[in-house]
Formats: C-alpha cells, structure tokens, sequence
C-alpha cells in the first residue's frame, strides 16, 4: 500500500523532526556491541550535516528533502554532487512507524527524477551492511553494488 506523502524541499521548520528521524534511526540501527561508536558517529553526523542541513547541501550542489504525512516527517533524504556526472544520495531514512507503505520507493524515484532533471547521469547510492533492507530496495530497483 503506498502511503499518502508529499516530498518537498526541507525548511527550518522541519529541523526538529528531521534531527529526531536520524537519532532514532541510527540507534535502531546500532548493535549492541558498537552502540558507544554508534553514538559518536551521530553526535559527530548532527554537528557536521544534520543541525546545518541546508548549509551542507547548498556547499555540495545538492538539496535535501523531507516526505511528510500531515504536519508529520516520516522520510528524509538528501542528493550531493559525487562528481561531474553523479549524485549522491544520502540520510534515506523512513520513520519505523511508516514503513512498508512505499515511502523509500517513492523517495528513491524522486531522486531519480531530480538527477534527470538536472542532467545528471548517475546516482550513487551509499549503505552499510547492516542495512538490509535499503540493501534490497536498491537491487530491485536494478541497482549494482560497486565495492570501494
């Protein structure tokens, strides 16, 4: 069942929600044995990219976005220049309460959109491991995997 989201451009106002979409994320996504690494990861995450997001992305040639049901931000995701030809997307995240409605999948085709929009010719797509089921989205929708 696809879910009911618009996907606009991020605005101060939604600095809050965005913040808290990343913390709980990335916590959910911690194994208890590197939770201390994890935490230093997202206090080094919040202080370089997510509590300035619209300064990060404008220094990168990129924008950031939010989906939202409501008033509420259940996605985010961002697109930064990688090289002349690509993009990169960055912090997809859906809320664990939203799930499974379609939301990465719509998120994923409006990046698609906007790198054709912009004429540019290739998205990369970056994932831990740990990251299954982003991991998966990404093979279905024919993407490859390229080890750096």
């Amino acid at each position: 069942m696809e879910a009911e989201v618009t996907i606009r451009p991020f605005a101060e106002q939604h600095a809050a929600q965005v913040r808290e979409l990343f913390i709980t994320v990335n916590r959910l996504l911690s194994p208890p044995d590197l939770r201390d690494a994890f935490e230093v990861y997202i206090e080094h995450a919040l202080a370089e990219e997510i509590d300035r997001i619209s300064a990060y992305y404008a220094e990168r040639d990129g924008c950031f976005w939010v989906a939202v049901t409501g008033d509420k931000v259940v996605g985010t995701f961002g697109l930064e220049r990688a090289s002349d030809d690509a993009m990169e997307l960055r912090r997809m995240y859906v809320d664990p309460s939203a799930r499974r409605r379609g939301i990465a999948r719509q998120m994923l085709q409006f990046a698609e959109d906007e790198c054709r929009r912009r004429n540019v010719s290739r998205l990369e797509l970056s994932t831990a491991e740990i990251q299954q089921t982003a991991l998966a989205l990404y093979r279905n929708r024919g993407y490859r995997l390229f080890v750096k």
